[in-house]
């Protein structure tokens, strides 16, 4: 069914959307409160230019209808992170803030985790690794809560300080301890600065400077702040700001009342700008939130129920810091543009360019060859992907060539058929584009290896002068000269340059490898330990030749192997 007769029957129910591609990918995931009104929404208007790609890549949707958003919100993230599909930003990777956690155990326990997924309860998340666990550490120290093995120290002494009679009381203990993750630091504060100076004056000198140290860690922690609020609440004030392309992101940490980290990032995106951050939000989150969440007075506070503690503030120091978000966030975007986006736009014209003076459909998938360094020994050939305008190195390849050592285009031909013959077989998406480093000879052998294994994918040459200078790109039926088009030459160039220095940097290391090759790498049943035996009891190979078998056996050499070292060595 076509994409505009499916548009006549779309729910009126929230659910979730999965945009498709012509080989019925999923290219995009999306929930929506009403499906019909969202889904819709693609197909009218005008949009930013990610967007309008998207529109123009879809020809098919599928539907998941929910009970409510909520249930919608839970369903989007298992779907992106099950399909991975190109225009949903991965938001998430597999690095997390840390947390602290009060285990719900007898006796509990004080552990730093990186997983929300606890009993527990948990305080942070820490943006501050180190802190986490200087924090977490002193409070096992002063309040110990009879582990089975107790550790004598002295902090426990403090511990008892700021809350007598507590030692058998876990209840009591959690109490102090959570008021302290929660900000007021004051009484552990005072307590290990009166410790210090009694150990001071008993001169107990170490002692009191392990103390110093530990009122320095906690100072330096608490330093990291731009704005305090007396509340000693955990905040995150959230501010963006967005173009008709980009969005920026832009999250304070406050802590205990006071702000000390940010996370920042810059995406293009697609859709409605809210709609993309709260989305992001959501998956920020997965539902683990601070006491309080500060957004700008752009949103409305209906559209917040999915955030606990969500809060809007018209006036007064929390609007200064949601207004300081703000302007941090227009100061990311503005960088972002200056320095990468202009960048990536070039970019996405050079390939429009090319695709156009190639008369290809798409341009997603480049993959080049360089068989430059193919003469004398070692022969190898290399292969770098551009894919989506960047280089993706994990799909670099190296061969070793077995079927030649000086014949260039007898190189050309077997590796074109191994790689091409591996795409078939373990049907790994096939290029958009075949780049070559030569001439049209390179460029027929090429096509005719292609043509023998049924594939029809372009083929284009990268033809170098004397100077080894980027001259024209060599297509079988013409020739052109490419420092005429000035963002592509400079494309062009720039993978023309990654495949060579993938090559030369192939080629050296295999080539050393088989300068430093010793004859007794070719002794059948000869190893590494045995090697290194016999050359450390025998100065060189001519006292190795002339070694008794008696003596070999010694260094505890085999029979059957002294017999393979003796052939080996007299021929």
């Amino acid at each position: 069914m076509k994409v505009k007769e499916k548009l006549k029957y779309l729910p009126d129910k929230p659910g979730c959307y999965l945009m498709k591609d012509k080989n019925n990918t999923v290219i995009y995931v999306g929930k929506a409160k009403n499906l019909k009104s969202r889904v819709r929404s693609y197909f009218v208007g005008a949009h930013n230019i990610k967007t309008t790609k998207l529109v123009s890549e879809i020809k098919d949707f599928e539907l998941v209808i929910t009970n409510s958003e909520q249930e919608s919100l839970i369903l989007e993230l298992n779907l992106i992170k099950e399909y991975r599909p190109k225009y949903n930003v991965v938001f998430m990777d597999d690095k997390t803030y840390p947390y602290i956690e009060i285990t719900k155990t007898t006796p509990p326990e004080i552990k730093v985790v990186r997983t929300k997924n606890v009993k527990g309860r948990l305080f942070g998340p820490y943006p501050n690794v180190r802190s986490a666990r200087e924090t977490a550490r002193l409070l096992q120290l002063l309040f110990p809560m009879e582990r089975v093995e107790p550790i004598p120290n002295f902090y426990e002494e403090i511990g008892n300080q700021i809350e007598s009679d507590i030692s058998n009381n876990y209840q009591k203990q959690v109490q102090v301890i959570t008021k302290f993750l929660k900000g007021d630091i004051k009484e552990v504060v005072d307590a290990l600065k009166e410790a210090m100076n009694k150990y001071s004056s008993l001169m107990m000198y170490e002692r009191a400077a392990v103390i110093r140290d530990q009122l320095e860690h906690i100072q330096k922690t608490t330093e990291k702040q731009i704005i305090s609020l007396n509340d000693y609440k955990d905040r995150d004030v959230i501010g963006y700001a967005n173009n008709d392309d980009d969005i920026a992101i832009q999250i304070l940490f406050m802590r205990s009342g006071k702000i000390i980290d940010q996370h920042q990032r810059v995406f293009s995106y697609v859709g409605d700008p809210q709609t993309f951050l709260l989305n992001y939000l959501n998956q920020f989150y997965q539902g683990h939130f601070p006491d309080e969440i500060l957004f700008d007075n752009t949103f409305n506070i209906e559209h917040l129920i999915d955030f606990k503690g969500a809060f809007i503030p018209k006036k007064g120091d929390k609007r200064k810091i949601v207004v300081l978000a703000t302007k941090n966030a227009k100061h990311d975007l503005e960088n972002y543009y200056n320095l990468y986006r202009n960048k990536h736009e070039k970019t996405m014209e050079a390939l429009e360019q090319l695709k156009d003076l190639l008369n290809l459909d798409s341009l997603n998938l480049i993959e080049t060859f360089d068989n430059s360094q193919l003469f004398g020994t070692a022969p190898i050939s290399a292969m770098v992907v551009y894919e989506n305008g960047n280089f993706n190195k994990k799909l670099y390849r190296k061969f070793h060539l077995k079927t030649t050592t000086n014949d260039d285009y007898q190189s050309l031909r077997e590796v074109i058929y191994r790689r091409y013959q591996r795409v078939l077989i373990d049907k790994i998406n096939k290029p958009d584009l075949i780049l070559i480093d030569g001439g049209l000879g390179h460029l027929k052998v090429a096509s005719d290896v292609l043509k023998e294994l049924n594939l029809n994918i372009l083929v284009a040459g990268l033809k170098k002068n004397k100077k080894h200078e980027l001259e024209s790109l060599v297509l079988l039926d013409k020739e052109i000269p490419i420092k005429e088009y000035n963002d592509v030459y400079n494309l062009l160039f720039k993978i023309s340059e990654e495949v060579h220095r993938y090559a030369i940097t192939f080629h050296r290391n295999v080539r050393n490898k088989v300068a430093y090759r010793s004859v007794l790498d070719d002794v059948e049943g000869l190893g590494k330990v045995r090697k290194q035996r016999l050359l450390k009891e025998f100065k060189n190979l001519e006292e190795i030749k002339n070694a008794s078998e008696e003596a070999l056996q010694e260094i505890g050499i085999p029979i059957s192997v002294i017999k393979n070292l003796k052939e080996v060595l007299n021929k």
